[in-house]
């Protein structure tokens, strides 16, 4: 059968003159090239609410059928996710290929999943989506000739639950193995919580940079690791988080974790399945929140970033803002003001005041002082070197005496080598 073409027309509802109704649309657009479709116009309506039958109304679905015409479209995309009848309804009425902006984004986590939790997570959302939707997707398919193995128009209701059945037992054999690796991330993450090391975490919406920082970090502090992230200009570039441990000059450290970018509207499915992965942000000691302010709609982009944090329940949590791609603007930078700090990553410009302004926030739990370790006790000299910030050694009669910063925790634990302040030596 002869394959559709892939030009598209977007269609939206401003409810009641919603505030950012036009840049919804317009990243609606850029979700569908992410997915390869060309789109080729928009139709939208303003209403007090959505047609519960089709979505839009009935003069709109005329004014659709005759754009659609017009431009040879094969597929018509929906601003909002649509329930099965909207669906079905809509193919009928018009002929043509329907699909929402929940599948859209699904179809883009799809394709850019490269570990075996993140492809587990988004099969087991997009099964969760289909699942109701089986009739109308039936019938989509049908007329395409191919797609998802739910291709057989008009089977009967027998052949409907046959496949609802699978689905739902591979939604279970595929939740079972994600608990297996949640299981092994949730020790992992156990055994970094007993190391005392603070958790730093960046977080942001798609495409703002976060992995961008996160090499650019790790080419300023650790360069010699070899460990880069994968950084793209596209949409959902990176699903998998990545944990890096970040070696400081005066032996402090601390680990940076990249993670999945959101986007308005994120599909409730996504979250759900994501939720283990972004469990690691609910863990973090603070949150670097990486927001393009080169984008004229970045403070829209740093309230969907708030939203989903407070479904995540990691709201409560300290973060610092790093205004990337400054070097798109007119913005001095590298500066910082506040809990901001004004970056490029692509120049590597900004990101030790970033990282300055992380350590205040992080090592807050650390004491000055000094110590006289006997000679007999060498070995502390050498954990001192190795775990604190030793600013001066001095050789005495009584042994070794160090000035230094170390954890509060270290403190408790040798104070009896501390000299009192009172009678710390200038």
């Amino acid at each position: 059968m002869e394959q559709p073409n892939n030009r598209a027309v977007i269609v939206g509802v401003n409810l009641n003159d919603r505030p950012g109704f036009a840049y919804s649309m317009e990243e609606l657009g850029n979700l569908a090239e992410a997915c390869g479709i060309e789109v080729v116009g928009q139709l939208t309506q303003n209403a007090e609410r959505i047609n519960g039958s089709h979505y839009i109304g009935t003069g709109k679905i005329d004014e659709l059928s005759a754009l659609a015409l017009g431009a040879d479209v094969s597929t018509l995309i929906f601003n909002d996710e649509l329930s099965p009848s909207q669906i079905r309804n809509l193919e009928s009425a018009l002929q043509k290929r329907v699909i929402d902006r929940t599948i859209l984004i699904l179809d883009i986590f799809a394709e850019r999943a490269r570990t075996r939790e993140a492809q587990l997570q988004v099969e087991v959302a997009k099964l969760q989506y289909m699942l109701p939707r089986l009739v109308g997707l039936r019938e989509s398919l049908g007329r395409q000739g191919g797609g998802s193995g739910l291709k057989n128009r008009g089977a009967g209701e027998t052949k409907l639950e046959l496949d609802r059945r699978r689905i739902e037992d591979r939604i279970a054999a595929l939740q079972h193995e994600l608990e297996k690796l949640v299981a092994q991330r949730q020790v992992q993450r156990k055994q970094r919580r007993k190391t005392g090391v603070p958790v730093v975490c960046l977080v942001g919406y798609t495409n703002a940079g976060k992995s961008s920082i996160m090499n650019a970090v790790l080419r300023r502090f650790v360069p010699e690791s070899g460990k880069q992230v994968l950084a793209q200009d596209m949409l959902f570039a990176t699903l998998e988080t990545s944990v890096r441990s970040i070696e400081l000059p005066d032996n402090k450290s601390f680990l940076l974790t990249d993670t999945v970018g959101f986007v308005s509207q994120l599909p409730h499915y996504l979250v759900k399945a994501f939720r283990s992965t972004l469990e690691e942000v609910t863990e973090a000691d603070l949150l670097i929140q990486v927001v393009d302010v080169s984008d004229p709609e970045y403070e829209r982009h740093i309230e969907v970033t708030n939203s989903t944090l407070r479904e995540l329940g990691a709201d409560r949590i300290p973060m610092i803002y790093a205004y990337n791609k400054a070097d798109l603007t007119d913005h001095a930078y590298p500066q910082a003001e506040g809990d901001k700090v004004f970056l490029s990553a692509r120049e590597d410009a900004g990101v030790e005041q970033l990282i300055a302004l992380a350590r205040e926030r992080i090592f807050q739990d650390y004491v000055q002082g000094e110590v006289v370790i006997p000679f007999s006790e060498g070995r502390l000299v050498s954990y001192f070197n190795a775990n604190s910030h030793v600013r001066s050694t001095e050789y005495e009669e009584d042994g070794t005496r160090l000035k230094l910063e170390c954890k509060r925790a270290d403190y408790e634990k040798y104070k009896e080598w501390f000299v009192p302040p009172t009678v710390a030596k200038e």
